[in-house]
């Protein structure tokens, strides 16, 4: 265990490694408060002052880990190119994720909320990269016409459908031809 740290010179960063650890060790679920505290070196009054539960921290844990592996636009001649590659190499990169899979492995069920109720910090990253990727298709004519928030947000929940389900659902199959299967998919929806 750290020694103390004073709480004025402690970074979010340095709390959300900790929580990180925590997790890949444990699970969402297992992980408490007091475990961070004790990882990061701080007081658990210090974390209880930036986090109030578990839940916010792990929120702010999955937007930043997830936050960072989107929007990396793929090669390509044109914008829809780059989207699809972008987008492909997105889902690649997330199911690739330790904390990604721990989450999948032990709590998914903590992403129901992000599936069925709200958009969650990350998704809005994710629909704003799609965003930026799609008005550039419609300038250089490689992506049909259309009403730009409306397929960002279709196109964000067929590539994350990818993400929560594409482990259990590619199983007999060879997953590189999955992945291929999705950017013809993503092609052929944005094609003009």
């Amino acid at each position: 265990m750290s020694s103390q740290r004073h709480s004025a010179r402690v970074g979010d960063d340095v709390l959300l490694d900790a929580a990180h650890k925590c997790v890949l060790l444990v699970g969402v679920r297992r992980t408490t408060l007091t475990d961070v505290a004790r990882e990061a070196g701080v007081s658990r009054m210090t974390l209880y002052r930036r986090f109030p539960d578990v839940r916010s921290l792990v929120a702010a844990l999955m937007t930043r880990e997830f936050g960072a592996l989107l929007g990396e636009v793929g090669p390509g001649e044109t914008a829809r190119q780059r989207l699809v590659s972008g987008a492909v190499g997105t889902v690649r990169r997330l199911l690739a994720n330790p904390l990604m899979a721990a989450v999948l492995d032990r709590d998914a069920e903590l992403l129901l909320p992000y599936v069925v109720e709200r958009l969650g910090a990350t998704q809005r990253i994710a629909e704003q990269f799609l965003r930026v990727e799609l008005a550039a298709g419609h300038e250089d004519g490689s992506v049909r016409a259309g009403d730009l928030d409306v397929q960002a947000r279709t196109l964000l929940l067929m590539v994350q459908s990818f993400v929560l389900s594409v482990r259990p659902a590619v199983a007999g199959l060879a997953p590189d031809a999955v992945f291929d299967e999705l950017a013809t998919m993503l092609e052929g929806a944005l094609r003009p």
